[in-house]
């Protein structure tokens, strides 16, 4: 890899800048010959009201805005490297995009500037070293340099290591803000789009979890028709098992969950109700856990985290249990008591006992001290949900 260090003003790289809002890029620079973001780089997740107007504060006050690198191509042009977030930011300010709020609080876009300003930030010099070398070499580097600002998640970093033709077509499906399927999406999916989240989910699902050998395989794809079937198959069939959307759902391994129970059939409408009752009902903890707990045949509880009863409770109940049993002359587990082994006559310590619903909670029972019994641990973990 061979590197020149150059010196470049604001008012240079923003030379025939061109940005599109629609889809978030900061396209060109330098009078067209520098591309800001190539198709290996992450979106512009910089246009928060605090990122962006960091960039023209450092500016104003003089502030080195630290090393930015290009690339050079085969045809000469530039590529950035590392540095496209800062440079769409002064150039989105420099175009008017966004305006910066002075010290009165009081909206400052680039044209309203006085002069003496305007010039500061136009004359403010950049430092570039120009790179030139393979692309694996280029691509190597990418990963590894010290990125400034947010550094690169993993989708992202995938993204540049696969860059090409089904790269771009997926970005434009899943990283584009505009889709108007995005709402839809979050429902189930936690992330941004900016940041890759719903393309890595797709990627995840449609890969079974190898996403980076699913990457490698399609990369010279020219379309993206198998990834937004599959991903738009799990979703369909979340949306046909469990109608109602309940912020709940979020974040659940649907892939997962779809590869192990989309050949099971259900009754929706029983569904409904179930998911309604435990989203209701103060024992269930874990709320998220109710979909996969339905879709097993409610059987494991453990999915849902059913509130146990508290220390306070337990207490009582081993104390009232203990009197008892020293009074009959027999234990004080209510199981082991009606054996006929030699634990029929034992007392158990507090702490060789666990709490157990009388009515297991699956069946009604509730977790109060009305359902409370104490049991040895052996009897209790063998009772199970019976």
């Amino acid at each position: 890899m061979k590197t020149t260090l150059k010196h470049y003003t604001v008012g240079e790289i923003c030379e025939g800048f061109v940005y599109n809002e629609l889809e978030g890029r900061g396209l060109f620079g330098l009078a067209g010959r520098l591309t800001i973001q190539p198709e290996y780089q992450r979106n512009y997740i910089y246009a928060d009201g605090k990122k962006d107007v960091a960039v023209v504060d450092s500016l104003l006050k003089g502030y080195p805005l630290g090393l930015i690198y290009f690339v050079k191509t085969d045809d000469g042009r530039l590529e950035v490297l590392d540095g496209q977030q800062r440079i769409t930011s002064f150039g989105r300010y420099v175009t008017g995009k966004f305006a910066y709020m002075d010290a009165k609080n009081i909206p400052q876009y680039f044209s309203g500037l006085a002069h003496d300003k305007r010039e500061k930030i136009l004359q403010s010099e950049i430092l570039v070293y120009e790179c030139e070398g393979t692309e694996s070499e280029i691509k190597e580097w990418f990963q590894t340099i010290n990125m400034q600002g947010v550094p690169l998640n993993d989708q992202e970093l995938l993204n540049a290591v696969h860059s090409g033709p089904f790269v771009t077509l997926a970005k434009a499906e899943f990283s584009n803000s505009q889709n108007a399927n995005v709402q839809r999406w979050s429902s189930y999916i936690r992330g941004s789009v900016n940041r890759q989240h719903f393309l890595e989910r797709a990627l995840d699902w449609a890969s079974r979890g190898n996403i980076g050998d699913y990457m490698s395989r399609h990369r010279h794809d020219t379309n993206i028709n198998g990834l937004k079937t599959f991903f738009n198959t799990v979703l369909d069939w979340i949306e046909s098992v469990f109608p109602d959307v309940d912020k709940s759902m979020c974040g659940l391994e649907w892939g997962r969950l779809y590869e192990q129970y989309h050949n099971t059939a259900y009754n929706a409408a029983e569904l409904r109700q179930e998911v309604q009752r435990l989203l209701d009902d103060a024992y269930v903890k874990s709320k998220s856990g109710i979909y996969e707990y339905l879709l097993g045949g409610a059987q494991d509880t453990r999915l849902i985290s059913i509130r146990v009863f508290d220390e306070a409770v337990s207490r009582k109940v081993y104390v009232r249990q203990t009197e008892e049993a020293l009074e009959k002359g027999i234990s004080n587990c209510p199981l082991c008591a009606l054996g006929h082994e030699a634990n029929q006559n034992k007392i158990w310590s507090r702490n060789d006992m666990e709490a157990d619903h009388v009515a297991a909670w699956s069946k009604g029972g509730g977790t109060e001290i009305a359902n409370c019994q104490m049991l040895c641990k052996t009897h209790n973990r063998a009772k199970g949900n019976r």
